[in-house]
């Protein structure tokens, strides 16, 4: 029978140790298989979990200069040891493991008493989870190339990340107004915030690395329901001409129309598609949940850059680590639970009327009344009240610093240790392609 170990609060602990031992321990003890005595009394508060704190607030600022602090003392000790570039899983077994049990350590992702062991066990899998869910990765538990290249960049650059993004965060520290929201581009993330907390969080779509999501303070002020897709001049360019010419079907698969200047509807071979002639003319998707690039909702935000946030049929990406894949604007997940709070305080649009708008099928359009502050920001890294630290990917390369970009996963290039019998996991997740139709537009 194992010994349970008192663990003392955090806050009676030296900064280095209370950091190590602020990691998460292990979500999901595997019974029978601890290695060394220790208590799960307090694993919930070790874990990563969703804040209801705004991004945009007092506590994230104040969390984030703690962040600071913790870091500095990091680099200040040397930072953390690379770890080798091997894939390892639980039941691997070797010096990747030890030096990958070292790094986690370090960064307080698992506690210093687990020790230095070569075994990928159970409590290695929960630091590796835990580190992943700090970083925007999907939770696998398996080091594989992206969750290496984040555990590589060094404690030097995330602090200079951290510091960075403070200067960023100060600047919303103002009233953003008792209910707005947020989309954070590099997250990939959208929070619609009222009274001080988090009421959603919303996985998303945003703006490729060449047709960046542009950063902003503006409001919502309008529901498009079963809207038309109308094909700006740049997808037209970048996207269109090049798939008509690989598939003269392509505009009737997608339900897409050819008007001309005088609102005639063309057919497509009436157009030079080994020319830009179809920039002279207007092209229109029809109204379909299933296939219109805009989905069953288009929410409209006042801006200069011709982007907006919407549904999309492509629901896929948002399974995806990597959600850099639209042409400017944000595709939103659980888009109804989004307009509902956007329509909340609009006379006659609770979430039945919402539902019943959709199943109609008809276009319709909706004044959000009063209109919603909508903030487009660019936060790569932030603390939270609870302790952990958050970094993402700097993808438009706006931090200043020099960590490389993460690239697709590619295991061909890994050397896997493993144990004789390993756990089966899932196939490697790469980078999504961009689905055929282009699925929003942009200037």
């Amino acid at each position: 029978m194992l010994q349970k170990i008192a663990i003392p609060p955090l806050s009676l602990l030296p900064l280095s140790l209370g950091l190590a031992l602020g990691a998460a321990m292990p979500a999901r003890a595997e019974t029978g298989q601890a290695e060394w005595a220790q208590s799960y009394d307090a694993a919930a508060r070790l874990t990563v979990s969703r804040s209801t704190t705004p991004i945009l607030s007092e506590a994230t600022v104040s969390a984030t200069e703690q962040a600071i602090e913790r870091y500095r003392e990091i680099v200040n000790n040397g930072g953390w040891p690379q770890v080798p570039a091997q894939q390892v899983r639980l039941g691997s077994n070797g010096p990747a493991v030890s030096a990958l049990r070292r790094r986690l350590i370090v960064s307080g992702d698992i506690g210093p008493e687990t020790g230095t062991s070569p075994v990928f066990d159970s409590y290695v899998e929960a630091a590796v989870r835990r580190f992943q869910a700090r970083h925007g990765i999907i939770e696998t538990g398996v080091v594989n190339q992206q969750t290496l290249t984040a555990l590589n960049v060094s404690a030097e650059t995330r602090l200079r990340q951290l510091e960075t993004n403070l200067v960023r965060l100060r600047s919303f520290s103002h009233d953003l107004g008792n209910r707005y929201v947020t989309a954070n581009i590099p997250a990939a993330q959208v929070e619609t915030v009222e009274s001080g907390q988090v009421v959603s969080h919303h996985i998303a779509g945003v703006g490729k690395i060449d047709r960046q999501s542009p950063v902003m303070q503006t409001k919502a002020y309008q529901v498009n329901f079963n809207p038309f897709w109308t094909v700006p001049a740049s997808v037209i360019r970048k996207d269109l001409i090049p798939k008509m010419q690989a598939d003269p079907n392509y505009l009737h698969d997608n339900h897409i129309r050819v008007y001309n200047k005088e609102g005639q509807e063309l057919q497509p071979e009436q157009i030079n598609w080994r020319s830009l002639d179809a920039m002279n003319y207007k092209f229109r998707q029809d109204i379909g949940g299933d296939f219109n690039s805009l989905g069953v909702v288009r929410i409209d935000i006042a801006n200069p850059y011709g982007v907006y946030m919407h549904d999309t049929p492509a629901k896929g990406v948002f399974g995806d680590d990597y959600r850099f894949v639209s042409s400017g604007c944000i595709r939103l997940q659980n888009v109804r639970d989004y307009v509902a709070f956007l329509l909340r305080e609009t006379p006659g649009w609770d979430r039945d009327a919402i539902d019943r708008a959709i199943a109609s099928g008809e276009r319709l359009d909706v004044k959000i009344n009063p209109a919603v502050p909508v903030y487009w920001v660019y936060v790569t890294a932030w603390g939270t009240p609870d302790g952990v630290t958050q970094f993402r990917e700097d993808i438009y390369q706006r931090d200043g610093l020099t960590a490389s970009r993460a690239e697709p996963a590619d295991y061909s290039q890994m050397p896997v240790t493993q144990a004789a019998a390993p756990q089966a996991t899932p196939a490697p997740r790469g980078l999504r392609s961009e689905p055929l139709l282009p699925r929003d537009e942009e200037n």
